[in-house]
């Protein structure tokens, strides 16, 4: 008999130690990995916005490269009528770039920011002209000169 009742303290003991996870124990987990997710958010988006205006900038130097040979071809630049659409229909551009924050690129020729030939360049988040943080211009020569 007592056998037995050294079988069920084991099987009690057994069951109420596999029975799961309490309350508070889930509660602190869910903490926990709500700290670790806030504090990877906060070193990720700063980074998402550079990303952003860096491939704005790659882009744009690959709009102006492909300016640069339209002009080598033909001994002018597309106008500002022309525009992109020009690089893309000569294929210079294989398709017409959008913006990181999905607007279309600006193409101005005769430029005003580059008098010697266009401006290209992007509006930021917003689309319009001026603006800080995400929402402002970048332009080629700005950020050949060390300008943002």
């Amino acid at each position: 008999m007592n056998n037995q009742m050294c079988r069920m303290r084991q099987r009690l003991a057994s069951s109420s130690s596999a029975r799961g996870m309490t309350l508070i124990e889930i509660m602190v987990v869910i903490t926990i990995i709500g700290m670790v997710a806030a504090a990877v958010a906060v070193a990720v988006i700063p980074q998402l916005r550079e990303a952003r205006v860096q491939q704005a900038r790659t882009d744009i130097m690959t709009i102006k490269n492909a300016a640069d040979l339209f002009y080598n071809k033909y001994s002018r630049y597309p106008s500002t009528d022309e525009g992109i659409g020009a690089l893309v229909s000569e294929r210079f551009l294989d398709h017409q770039p959008r913006d990181p924050w999905g607007n279309p690129y600006v193409y101005r020729y005769p430029g005003v920011q580059n008098p010697d030939g266009p401006d290209i360049g992007t509006y930021g988040a917003n689309g319009q002209p001026g603006g800080t943080g995400d929402a402002a211009d970048i332009f080629y020569g700005q950020f050949e000169r060390g300008a943002r």
